[in-house]
């Protein structure tokens, strides 16, 4: 016990680094038991999309959206999101699965939705990178719209 206390004195940025760390991990783990949303991977995305009527909400920005989609998504930005619910709301008892670029955006996209009421809400695990990694379709917008 001695040379583990001796250990932390010695080396107190390790120990602190080690503790942070493990908090961060706890909590992370703690977060994600709790979660009313599910995670899907690509492939079970286009399952689940198979399977039933799910809606697609992209949150990502338009000058996003518009360099490929998933076909009939739903752009509604991250930021602009709370204040389209009224206009999401009839598709509260749908399966809704909430993709962005990366999967950061889309999380606090699904626990905003979940609070709003939607019971059955799915997050893209890696968002539209995964997607595209996994070679599955998209749509391109026409620059062009008249």
């Amino acid at each position: 016990m001695d040379r583990l206390i001796e250990f932390i004195l010695n080396h107190y940025l390790l120990s602190l680094a080690l503790a942070v760390v493990t908090f961060l991990l706890i909590q992370d783990l703690f977060e994600s038991l709790f979660n009313k949303f599910k995670a899907l991977s690509p492939l079970l995305a286009v399952v689940k999309m198979n399977a039933s009527d799910a809606i697609i909400i992209d949150v990502r920005e338009p000058h996003e959206f518009i360099k490929g989609a998933i076909e009939n998504a739903i752009n509604v930005p991250l930021a602009k999101l709370e204040n389209q619910l009224g206009e999401l709301a009839q598709h509260k008892d749908h399966p809704v699965i909430v993709v962005c670029q990366t999967g950061t955006r889309s999380v606090p996209a699904c626990k905003t939705l979940t609070k709003a009421g939607f019971s059955d809400v799915y997050n893209i695990i890696g968002g539209m990178q995964s997607w595209e990694e996994n070679k599955l379709p998209i749509k391109i917008a026409s620059k062009n719209k008249n």
